[in-house]
């Protein structure tokens, strides 16, 4: 189930709210400037290539605007778990919007807006835009498995400004 956690930042063991209905998550995230949406795909058949993952949501990818896009596959080789984990877990912005479509699986994404930390759990057919230059992190579980579509505008893609800020080591992640 996606949701979003709403933190204080200096009370990371206890959030204030949960939200789980879809009009309380936009409706809370908009007032940061944050988007989160539902999408609904085309036909997509089991083990779909890139390509065809893409054209199945083409039309609403073009009605955002963005002029890259890439499939991310993440499949838990338990090998690569906690080291593809540790790439995102600390506090980074990046100079354009960090951009999500969850196809399968899910993650969580963390903002930290002031003195606020919100906890976004995405699962399929969930949409996230975080704003360029918001602080937040991503964690993807110990055994992580999804599937995303990444947009984006960059053509040598985003690199990520890190804050410097231990914050994500005090807060749940998505097995927590």
């Amino acid at each position: 189930m996606s949701y979003v956690a709403v933190y204080s930042a200096t009370t990371p063991d206890t959030p204030n709210k949960v939200l789980t209905h879809l009009d309380d998550i936009v409706a809370t995230l908009a007032e940061h400037g944050v988007r989160f949406e539902r999408w609904q795909p085309g036909p997509i058949e089991q083990g779909a290539s890139d390509a065809a993952l893409i054209a199945a949501y083409q039309a609403q990818i073009d009605n955002l605007g963005y002029s890259a896009v890439e499939v991310l596959r993440v499949t838990g080789d338990p090998a690569q778990n906690a080291e593809l984990r540790a790439q995102f877990l600390d506090e980074r912005r990046y100079s354009e919007d960090d951009v999500r479509l969850f196809i399968a699986g899910q993650g969580l994404f963390v903002l930290h807006i002031g003195d606020y930390v919100y906890a976004v759990r995405c699962e399929k057919n969930d949409l996230l835009v975080i704003p360029a230059g918001m602080a937040h992190w991503f964690d993807m579980g110990e055994n992580p498995h999804f599937v995303a579509l990444r947009l984006f505008n960059t053509a040598n893609k985003w690199v990520p400004e890190f804050t410097g800020d231990d914050i994500a080591r005090r807060f749940p992640g998505l097995d927590d």
